[in-house]
């Protein structure tokens, strides 16, 4: 099978529905910037984290697929097959946020992004996942999406914030706060 179709040379792409939209449809703009977090997170993964970081990102790319595939087919489509974003997946990012706060002291300044090469990758992949946000936001004035899209993408970039924390705190390396002076 050939990776290329030629179908897209019009500048439209296929939905997981049917049907075709421009490249420029928020709603593709929606699952690009998905998959763009994704592929940073794989990036992470590469540069070797501690275990726990690693696994928990597997996990979190597993749940952006499902997203990808979500945002990918209209909520009216006949396509039982998606995974939707759920409660449940919610849940479980604010879950993860909480056990990785335990270990972390309590945040009294703004940090700098950066620290160890995981935890400044996870901070890039944080900086999308608030751009992806801010796409479905806006994908939203047109479409309507799942109710736990935009719930996901806010928790999860509130994760990716404490996982870089977490991440930096692992590898012995300080918080380099924010002052304004």
């Amino acid at each position: 099978m050939k990776i290329y179709t030629k179908t897209g040379d019009d500048g439209t792409t296929s939905l997981f529905s049917g049907g075709r939209v421009l490249k420029t449809n928020l709603r593709v703009e929606s699952y690009g910037t998905i998959d763009e977090l994704n592929s940073v997170l794989g990036v992470v993964r590469a540069s070797q984290p501690s275990p726990r970081t690693d696994g928990l990102l597997g996990q979190v790319q597993r749940q952006l697929f499902n997203l990808g595939a979500d945002l990918a087919t209209p909520l009216d489509a006949k396509a039982d097959w998606v995974v939707r974003m759920d409660a449940e997946t919610v849940a479980w990012v604010e879950s993860q946020i909480d056990a990785l706060t335990v270990d972390l002291p309590p945040l009294k300044n703004f940090i700098l992004p950066g620290g160890s090469l995981a935890a400044a990758h996870i901070h890039v992949a944080r900086t999308i996942c608030r751009r992806a946000e801010r796409v479905v936001v806006d994908l939203q004035t047109q479409e309507r999406v799942g109710e736990q899209v935009i719930h996901y993408l806010n928790r999860l970039s509130d994760f990716l914030f404490t996982l870089a924390r977490w991440e930096n705190l692992q590898q012995g390396i300080p918080e380099d706060t924010w002052t304004s002076r």
